[in-house]
């Protein structure tokens, strides 16, 4: 009798990974603007409400989520980046390793450097 391997059934690659990432992201920076809409929209209904709500964001708990807000929007639109190229570059299916390798590492050259920007200013004043 065969043994069950470790782990998930499913031993997707690159490919199914960032699939999983790719709707993640999608689903969290959708929430985002929801929040967002309804809370800008209430500098309609009443500015003294809306002053008070934006005052709440001014904490570092929020600056935190901050940072896992841009997190997913760069992964999300490098990501869609090369879900194009594969599916419109006829080159782009063999690719797919290199170019998952790629969102990773342009992630990292943009995501590092606002990291330590961004959380200067919310831990430092």
């Amino acid at each position: 009798m065969p043994s069950k391997p470790a782990g998930t059934l499913y031993r997707g690659r690159e490919g199914m990974w960032s699939w999983v990432a790719h709707r993640i992201t999608g689903v969290g920076i959708f929430f985002f603007l929801l929040v967002h809409v309804l809370d800008t929209a209430l500098v309609r209904v009443s500015p003294h409400a809306y002053n008070e709500v934006i005052g709440t964001y001014k904490n570092p708990i929020v600056g935190l989520l901050e940072v896992g807000l841009v997190a997913a929007i760069l992964f999300h639109a490098f990501n869609g980046i090369r879900l194009i190229l594969i599916d419109f570059w006829a080159k782009g299916p063999r690719y797919q390793r290199q170019l998952m390798i790629g969102v990773g590492v342009v992630w990292v050259v943009l995501f590092v450097p606002f990291v330590i920007r961004h959380l200067t200013h919310v831990f430092g004043g």
